[in-house]
């Protein structure tokens, strides 16, 4: 953008706001893309966490409207300082121009969504206002966006079946058999995702003990571990022969207790790392736990063949935002980073945290720029690809 000349801080900022966006993981569902009222946008799980401990009740809707809209507001003001309270703000001020005040406010903002949720082209719109070319998902059935200029870039997921065949195999009289007919419904599934024009597929991972460096024979007494493991070597093989990309969403785990939870393993990547060495099909590292932000970062900074996703569930927030941007500038050449994860439920949502991501690049770049360890020149194009073009090389897509 530059050319050499310099521009004011707000200028750059400006200029961050409007660069194009991949949003690399979405829940959008392509034929309900808006919310339908001001309460979907509200109870986003994330910002629900986030007032349930502030003291906002577990069933909300069962209330009326009058006690719910009170309680609302004295949890939305007692999390004012949160990451997702400000993305929730940031949504109704830019969107539809709201402050939420009171009463009165939640009632146009409800008016206000309602009305947005019956326009065909307010998806496009949202879209355009945050920049936003392409959006992923994960399950087919969603990914023909009604009222878009584009579809869905589709990226299938698979840990429901991977989980089940580690099921299947550990529960068999005969595991190296049922390891075998696993292997063989992977590879059509994954010819049929390659048939339909899919770049890759994604899968999240639970913990696990085994490695991928100890290779093993599945059969009786294999744990769920070995065979979990052994199948990821298959699944990374089957995806390397058909040209395709993996991404690995990890740090989620369900075990320790019926809620999903963070775990920093600082040896989470270390025991996938055998996999990014002998397999050269490309994997993208998507992580939710802070202590592994520098772990994925040295991941790709060993192994030509791994990229850095955006930040997933428990890891938005802006300080780690901010750790693993010093990371990444440091390390690696920035078409192999992403950093945009929206998780959104709505395209409201979406525009919600790629604004203050998008805040967060401006100030970060910014100040490396006043600390004289990049300029202008530099700083732009680090942006770009970070924002979009990273994720549009991994996935194939042309401008």
């Amino acid at each position: 953008m530059s050319n050499g000349i310099k521009t004011s801080k707000e200028t750059f900022a400006e200029h961050i706001m409007g660069l194009p966006v991949l949003d690399t993981h979405t829940h959008l569902v392509g034929d309900r893309l808006c919310a339908a009222d001001f309460w979907e946008i509200a109870h986003y799980f994330w910002l629900f966490r986030e007032m349930q401990a502030a003291g906002y009740p577990d069933d909300p809707m069962e209330l009326p409207e009058e006690t719910r809209i009170a309680a609302f507001l004295e949890a939305y003001h007692g999390t004012r300082n949160t990451l997702m309270n400000i993305a929730f703000t940031h949504i109704f001020k830019d969107l539809y121009g709201i402050v939420i005040r009171d009463a009165a406010s939640i009632r146009e903002a409800d008016a206000a969504v309602q009305k947005s949720a019956r326009s065909a082209s307010w998806a496009q719109e949202v879209a355009d206002r945050m920049h936003a070319r392409r959006f992923v998902v994960n399950i087919p059935e969603h990914a023909e966006f009604q009222g878009m200029k584009q579809n869905a870039i589709l990226i299938p997921r698979i840990d429901g079946k991977i989980g089940g065949w580690v099921k299947e195999i550990a529960a068999s009289d005969d595991p190296a058999a049922a390891f075998t007919r696993a292997r063989e419904k992977l590879a059509e599934l994954l010819d049929k995702y390659k048939d339909d024009g899919c770049k890759g597929i994604m899968t999240t991972l639970p913990g696990y003990e085994a490695s991928a460096n100890r290779k093993v024979v599945i059969e009786q007494g294999s744990t769920k571990d070995e065979i979990l493991m052994m199948l990821l070597h298959e699944v990374c093989a089957a995806v390397e022969q058909r040209g395709m990309l993996l991404q690995l969403f990890l740090g989620v785990e369900r075990s320790w207790c019926g809620t999903a939870v963070p775990a920093n393993d600082p040896s989470r990547i270390l025991k996938l790392s055998a996999l990014f060495e002998t397999y050269a099909c490309t994997f993208e590292l998507v992580v939710a736990t802070e202590l592994n932000n520098l772990d994925i970062v040295q991941a790709a900074w060993n192994f030509p063949n791994v990229h850095v996703g955006g930040h997933w569930w428990f890891n938005f927030r802006a300080s780690t935002y901010r750790d693993s941007m010093q990371y990444r500038l440091e390390a690696l050449p920035a078409i192999k980073s992403s950093l945009i994860v929206s998780d959104a439920r709505s395209i409201e949502w979406s525009y919600g945290k790629i604004a203050v991501i998008k805040r967060l690049v401006a100030e970060f770049l910014w100040k490396q720029i006043e600390a004289g360890w990049i300029d202008q020149d530099t700083a732009y194009p680090i942006a770009e690809d970070w924002l979009y073009r990273s994720a549009a090389k991994r996935y194939g897509i042309e401008d």
